[in-house]
């Protein structure tokens, strides 16, 4: 995603003179590289100043330019918070703070670069929208729509490589609207970001395939499209790389409380404990009962 993430942003940037792409630390890499040659008074790194990268970032947005702020994810919102809360959020100004490498991705890297809570801190603040895309095809329509019809702040959270598209122009990415990915009958699974991977391997090894969703757009969220799956489905999954606290599990349980949802839910997603070790994502996701073992098990224990 990061490469797809550069591509298309420096590709969107080389036509539209009002963006600009803030970076804290991070050497640019691929089509971004020739971008800050052509263009180095619109490519601004300002080194371990994430503040500083909000700051600017706002006064660029102030002056009617569509700025981007990126770094990894733990730096690009914990690290500014106050900035983001009072420069982007509080003044409405629409900036695109991207984080990338967000949730596990980083694990050999230890919890300071973890982000398990970020969704939850994002949504909570007035007037941020948060996009979370599955794959690059979905990363570059969430690209064009903050570039040409977002009027808010947003928290882009992006994976970091090697992810490969799981969605096609069978359906169409719409801005605040679940996007159904696959087709099953009376089980599916909810998911965004780059762990719909696990959900794409759970499915091969049925023999009756579910249904999987992007929910690419966490705030705001698709109510109207969840009610509709509550219609539908009788047992749901969410999946995420995120904690159980404040993320897509929470979304989804809270509205089947307020529609008394008849059918079974389940929710695979980070505990709220920090993680003490380093190690693949994939044994991190694991410390905290996310696998594919797992999952299938469940699933094929579903009595339809």
């Amino acid at each position: 995603m990061r490469n797809a993430f550069s591509k298309k942003l420096a590709e969107l940037a080389s036509k539209n003179k009002k963006i600009y792409i803030v970076v804290a630390d991070i050497s640019p890499a691929g089509a971004m590289v020739d971008f800050q040659k052509k263009n180095p008074d619109r490519f601004i790194n300002v080194g371990v100043a994430e503040q500083t990268m909000i700051g600017v970032s706002a006064g660029l947005a102030m002056k009617k330019k569509i700025p981007f702020a990126y770094t990894i994810s733990t730096f690009a919102l914990y690290r500014p918070f106050e900035m983001i809360r009072t420069d982007l959020c509080y003044q409405n100004l629409p900036v695109t703070v991207v984080g990338m490498g967000a949730g596990t991705i980083y694990s050999t890297l230890g919890a300071t670069h973890l982000t398990q809570e970020d969704i939850a801190i994002a949504r909570a603040l007035p007037n941020m929208q948060i996009l979370a895309p599955c794959d690059p095809n979905e990363l570059e329509e969430c690209i064009n729509f903050c570039v040409n019809k977002s009027k808010k702040p947003t928290y882009l959270r992006i994976g970091k490589a090697g992810e490969k598209n799981y969605t096609d122009n069978s359906t169409k990415w719409k801005f605040g609207k679940i996007r159904k990915i696959t087709a099953g009958k009376s089980t599916c699974i909810l998911t965004f970001g780059p762990i719909v991977k696990l959900a794409f391997d759970v499915n091969k090894k049925l023999k009756k395939k579910i249904s999987i969703y992007s929910c690419h757009t966490l705030k705001p969220f698709d109510y109207q499209g969840l009610e509709k799956i509550f219609k539908r489905y009788k047992t749901i999954i969410t999946l995420e790389d995120h904690s159980n606290i404040g993320g897509l599990g929470d979304i989804v349980s809270s509205f089947a409380g307020k529609k008394r949802y008849g059918g079974q839910l389940k929710s695979y997603s980070l505990k709220d404990k920090f993680f003490h070790f380093y190690g693949s994502q994939k044994q991190l996701l694991e410390l905290h009962g996310i696998s594919e073992r797992k999952i299938y098990k469940f699933i094929s224990g579903i009595k339809n």
